[in-house]
């Protein structure tokens, strides 16, 4: 990879900092997502930045950006899109729905019926659009950046294992350290969203994607990943583990991974830094023990035989 390429990275890093500050990891993880070509779930309260982080990457990365509020009374139309009949050709035509864009926010993904969360499925897989046996293609690039509350709040739906299956990586941001939430509070949020520069195009953005496959993953690398999945299948904690796509996932993520740290060949250190975004909305546990407490136990139990 290039030095520029590595500059326009860490560019893109620093000015997405200057908005979501104190969150580090969670910036680079959500870049790394976006270059390895995967759709992100932001799982936490409201109020903590995750609307913020969406638009900031979308304002860095320069592409297109829309919300779509999902309630209980969301319907799959509200989100694709309709046939609507136009009276002076006496025909319907298709009126394309807020899904037709590069970054879809789908905020509160869980406050809307499993019906109206399922109008996503064929959008974030196949990144296009069946209506009345048409397909429509969406823009490229395509993101879903959903966020959810807690189950426990009132009014939310689980999301089904086929959609969870969907998204790359799910994490949180937190609450901020005091000293970050002292500059929020002595400053405008606001104002730094608006101040956000276009470091990408969709050019550097594309190019830059098709480097994360190309990032070396030596076999002993792939070794040590393969075990890490196998256990998540194996452990007796777990009923079920991660599939075959998951294990793709996993080892895209861990290429991105790498390509934000500027390398061109992947670390077991990388594959254990994004393990759990990736895993832990994926398996399911045999007890009420928490996916991440759960995923983090079974990253534990397979050694690195020898490290890159």
């Amino acid at each position: 990879m290039s030095q520029k390429l590595n500059q326009i990275i860490h560019q893109s890093l620093a000015t997405i900092n200057d908005v979501i500050l104190g969150k580090e990891p969670q910036v680079k993880l959500a870049l790394a997502s976006i270059f390895a070509r995967g759709h992100i779930l932001l799982e936490d309260l409201p109020g903590m930045g995750k609307t913020t982080l969406a638009q900031t990457l979308a304002r860095v990365l320069g592409l297109e950006y829309k919300r779509i509020q999902f309630t209980s009374d969301l319907l799959p139309a509200d989100v694709i899109g309709a046939p609507v009949f136009e009276p002076d050709k006496g025909q319907f035509r298709f009126h394309r729905g807020p899904v037709f864009t590069q970054v879809v926010l789908a905020d509160e993904l869980n406050r809307a019926t499993p019906k109206s969360q399922s109008a996503l499925l064929e959008a974030m897989e196949e990144r296009q659009i069946s209506i009345d046996g048409t397909s429509y293609p969406l823009p490229e690039p395509f993101f879903v950046i959903a966020t959810q509350n807690p189950l426990s709040q009132a009014g939310t739906f689980s999301l089904p294992e086929s959609q969870l299956d969907r998204f790359l990586v799910r994490f949180s941001l937190g609450y901020p350290d005091p000293a970050y939430e002292l500059q929020l509070l002595k400053g405008n949020s606001r104002d730094r969203l608006q101040a956000v520069k276009q470091v990408l195009n969709t050019e550097t953005l594309t190019h830059i994607q098709s480097l994360v496959p190309k990032v070396t993953a030596t076999d002993t690398l792939l070794d040590y990943l393969q075990r890490l999945v196998a256990r998540t299948r194996e452990d007796e904690s777990c009923e079920l583990g991660l599939s075959p796509r998951g294990a793709i996932a996993l080892l895209r993520a861990s290429q991105a991974w790498a390509l934000v740290n500027g390398r061109t060949h992947v670390l077991p250190e990388d594959v254990q830094a994004v393990f759990v975004p990736v895993a832990a909305h994926r398996i399911v546990g045999r007890t009420e023990k928490q996916n991440e407490v759960l995923a983090r136990h079974l990253l534990e139990q397979v050694e690195v035989l020898s490290k890159e």
